[in-house]
């Protein structure tokens, strides 16, 4: 998976708030032709959270039969474990690879229930799990080392971007366990991540201009400093700035861009809401210079 930017897509909606089953395969399909690492449909991107058990079928399913085994694809789950192992469930008999495992939802919880959470989800699947540090899960060293030992935990995606942390559990994780940077917009630590052993990386980006997260990815990887630095300054700091104007933002923007490119996703569903108008011609403006940066076309 550290071979190629890792695609989160974005779920398509009808204006009325309908699951656009067609708008996202044309969506899944543009940017699987980009070539990413791996795609994880369903997630914070993909709006999970909003999803119905049947809306959330009908969307796995389809990007499995996109991907037709050319990557893995890693579903997202979450909730309590309970209705987590529902919707691994669905994942699983649609033919998705792996889950990935979000926050559980609201409460706050000591470490032995963190643990406990992925030993009841990996006691009801068969496929591989990815647990997702973010909000309120975070796990210390020696939860780290247990969930390790679960049979079918083979992963860590992190949104903390607590570097001491990292690399003390990348020191302790057996071999072959892997390590995501799930920071948003994470192109701006991926190089603070890789210090660390984390090169793989979410993009949000790719949802709407893999043009330019290609660019930055191939940068990074090549060690083009300079490119990597011309991005970061003129696409993704204004970027950040913008998306921090609002909550939700993380998503909502990332949708107005992709629409802006054409792409049939439609809009957000609540509690999310879209940009303003003022927001949304700042975003217009910065896409045509990011998309400038990289010799595309808005």
């Amino acid at each position: 998976m550290a071979k190629g930017v890792l695609s989160f897509p974005l779920t398509s909606f009808h204006e009325d708030g309908s699951l656009d089953v067609d708008g996202y395969r044309e969506h899944v399909a543009g940017r699987l032709a980009a070539a990413p690492g791996a795609v994880f449909p369903a997630c914070g991107t993909g709006e999970f959270f909003s999803l119905d058990e049947e809306e959330y079928r009908q969307v796995v399913t389809a990007t499995v039969e996109i991907a037709a085994g050319r990557l893995p694809v890693v579903a997202g789950t979450g909730y309590g474990w309970a209705q987590a192992a529902r919707f691994a469930r669905i994942a699983e008999e649609a033919g998705a690879d792996a889950l990935l495992v979000m926050p559980h939802y609201l409460t706050a919880a000591p470490q032995d229930g963190l643990v406990a959470q992925l030993e009841q989800l990996a006691a009801r699947t068969r496929l591989p799990l990815i647990a997702y540090q973010r909000g309120q899960v975070a796990y210390g060293l020696d939860a780290f080392r247990r969930i390790t030992e679960i049979p079918g935990v083979i992963g860590l995606k992190d949104g903390h971007s607590d570097l001491d942390r990292l690399q003390r559990l990348t020191l302790a994780a057996p071999d072959g366990f892997l390590f995501f940077n799930g920071a948003s917009t994470a192109e701006m630590q991926a190089r603070a991540y890789a210090t660390v052993g984390i090169p793989a990386y979410s993009s949000a980006v790719h949802a709407f201009a893999p043009e330019i997260a290609g660019a930055f990815f191939t940068a990074l990887r090549d060690g083009d400093g300079a490119t990597v630095d011309k991005l970061l300054r003129d696409f993704y700091v204004p970027l950040v700035e913008l998306r921090d104007r609002a909550p939700g933002y993380a998503v909502s923007l990332v949708k107005a861009a992709a629409r802006l490119r054409g792409c049939p996703v439609g809009p957000v569903r609540a509690p999310l809401t879209g940009p303003s108008a003022a927001d949304l011609a700042d975003l217009t403006a910065l896409l045509s210079t990011g998309l400038d940066l990289v010799g595309a076309a808005l």
